[in-house]
């Protein structure tokens, strides 16, 4: 069988599977352009989703996409065919993303940059520090990476609320709501943490009217994507003391437009969508179970359902 790898990390990717993987013939490379006539012999291609769009709209058709990010919203445009198998990259971000989270919730409660900020201005910082314990966080998506991050703060001690597009009982939450429930469900919330994807029901949702519902201690961490909130309005609710700040690691438009509000807006801190980067050795694990499947003619791990975007 021949392999497709349009990635950045290409060579290690290829160098991991060709190592478990005597059967494959891979090409590799991250020019969608220069590989065009490569591609159209390889059914199967494994990348990051911008890329393999360029690919597609060269009018290459694969038969099977196993991609290497977890959004694939590149690949839901409207000119791009949908008549292949898509599968995301599941099951392999619930750790990097939990250390993430924690790393910034416990910067907050430790009051990390403003302790830095009082350095620099040689003060003497002695405030008492916070602790997550007894704390109600409100994870907005409750999907596979949600639930890595949930089991991870449980041990804390905090009162986990989720959001979900179905509310079911799920352990280890403490309850578990609608989207509509979400002006409602922010109002008692110490962090709001959104893990949302991509789909016309989650666009705009973080809106001036759901941020004046908030806790003005409230934290807000967006994680999941950046079309899920209105600039803008974040931008009025952290500079009217609406907040108590806001990480931001999403954006609609990546990078960053240097003319962009978020470089300068008090208490927002941003990390260049860096949450939960693909880990290579997990990522062709993945892939080689899939892969299997695949041949099996079994049902794939992270199939994605187009018309439902994810």
């Amino acid at each position: 069988m021949r392999l497709l790898i349009l990635d950045r990390d290409h060579a290690l990717y290829a160098a991991l599977i060709m190592a478990a993987e005597s059967n494959i013939t891979v090409v590799s490379g991250d020019n969608p352009e220069a590989l065009r006539d490569a591609a159209a012999e390889c059914p199967v291609w494994l990348g990051q989703p911008d890329l393999v769009a360029r690919m597609l709209r060269q009018g290459v058709h694969p038969v099977w996409v196993q991609s290497t990010w977890a959004g694939i919203t590149p690949l839901l445009a409207d000119d791009l065919p949908k008549d292949y198998a898509l599968t995301r990259a599941v099951g392999i971000f619930g750790q990097v993303m939990s250390e993430y989270l924690l790393t910034y919730l416990l910067a907050h409660e430790r009051q990390f940059l403003g302790r830095l900020a009082s350095q620099v201005g040689t003060q003497w910082d002695d405030r008492m520090p916070g602790s997550l314990h007894g704390r109600q966080i409100l994870l907005v998506g409750t999907g596979e990476i949600g639930q890595s991050v949930a089991h991870m703060l449980a041990s804390f001690g905090v009162d986990l609320i989720g959001v979900a597009r179905n509310p079911r009982s799920l352990l280890p939450f403490q309850r578990i709501g609608a989207l509509s429930d979400l002006p409602r469900l922010v109002q008692t919330a110490d962090y709001v943490i959104n893990l949302l994807p991509d789909t016309p029901e989650t666009r705009d949702i973080f809106d001036l009217a759901l941020f004046q519902r908030m806790k003005s201690s409230a934290l807000f961490i967006n994680v999941g994507r950046g079309s899920s909130v209105v600039d803008a309005d974040l931008v009025t609710a952290l500079e009217g003391n609406r907040l108590a700040g806001a990480i931001i690691d999403v954006c609609r438009q990546e990078p960053l437009p240097p003319e962009h509000a978020f470089w300068h807006s008090p208490r927002l801190l941003l990390t260049g969508h860096t949450a939960a980067p693909t880990l290579p050795g997990p990522m062709v694990e993945l892939f080689r179970d899939n892969l299997a499947r695949f041949w099996g003619g079994q049902g794939m791990r992270g199939e994605v359902d187009f018309s439902r975007g994810y």
